[in-house]
């Protein structure tokens, strides 16, 4: 018997059996051995530094990029070009495979809407997700979505699983300095300048429209009582993974701040490790993402 596949395609059954490729971009916090496991395609952002530029995770690493903060080279952020997306989906979709591109939050970047323009130009088959965040917390979607792929679920279900594990989701940035904010042009020379001299802290939180300062303070101990004020946030919606995703501060600072969040005998997943230079250029050095995924929606 004939299969008319036009038919079974706009029944919505040749979809299904169709393959589905994740894409994400470099700003993603995952490790080596989940990028192979769940055949995570990413799409590498770039940083400028003094007018010559650098392709992440291509010639410039996570710890050359701290390299050049530490010698006082601040970095610029660009989104990939269009043509470069264009690229990617014709060549994930050669097979005629489909993609299901999940994006770092256009709150911090024009990336998003870069990949869904794109989209619009590729003969592969595109959907685009604005994940509403960055670095661990686009991971937890970006897994999820794969094991859904893995499931056998529809895109319609793992945009909506995406959404819930969104609200799961919190990411915030200890901020020890704001030299790098100063240089991006998000703070204005004077305040930082003022604030260098009064040694603010700052906690921002990324939210779906906007980066918001939530607490600041003149020491470390600021970021401290943060922790101890999440944690104790979480008594009744426990958290079940933790990330505290940094540009190189103390080591003993950091393992600080995971006892004081999840306590000392703590069995919660977490992972502790260098951030994509694309979050090192906004927040500079020391800095400390502290991204939590709970159990419940995190009101």
């Amino acid at each position: 018997m004939l299969i008319n596949k036009n038919r079974l395609k706009n029944e919505g059954v040749y979809r299904m059996t169709k393959s589905i490729k994740i894409l994400t971009d470099s700003s993603i916090q995952l490790t080596p051995e989940e990028l192979k496991k769940y055949s995570i395609n990413v799409i590498p952002l770039s940083v400028e530094i003094e007018g010559k530029t650098f392709v992440d995770g291509e010639d410039i690493s996570r710890q050359e990029l701290i390299d050049h903060l530490r010698a006082g080279r601040f970095p610029k952020t660009s989104q990939p070009a269009l043509g470069k997306f264009v690229e990617m989906y014709d060549e994930l979709g050669a097979d005629g495979s489909s993609v299901l591109a999940i994006m770092i939050s256009d709150v911090l970047s024009g990336t998003c809407a870069t990949a869904q323009t794109a989209a619009d130009m590729t003969n592969t088959e595109v959907t685009v997700i604005n994940s509403k965040s960055t670095d661990r917390g686009l991971a937890y979607q970006v897994i999820a979505a794969a094991k859904d792929l893995e499931a056998g679920k529809s895109i319609a279900e793992i945009k909506k699983h995406c959404l819930e594990v969104h609200k799961r989701t919190r990411v915030n940035v200890l901020i020890d300095n704001l030299d790098c904010l100063v240089k991006g042009g998000r703070v204005s020379r004077l305040a930082g300048t003022l604030t260098k001299l009064i040694n603010l802290k700052v906690i921002v939180e990324l939210g779906d429209k906007s980066l918001d300062p939530v607490v600041k303070g003149r020491s470390k101990k600021t970021f401290v009582k943060f922790c101890e004020d999440l944690a104790k946030r979480h008594v009744d919606n426990p958290i079940v993974d933790l990330a505290l995703s940094h540009v190189d501060p103390e080591p003993e600072f950091i393992e600080r701040l995971k006892k004081t969040i999840l306590g000392e005998e703590s069995h919660v997943p977490s992972l502790t490790k260098l951030t994509s230079p694309i979050i090192m250029t906004h927040t500079g050095l020391n800095a400390i993402g502290v991204i939590t995924l709970s159990e419940k929606e995190d009101l």
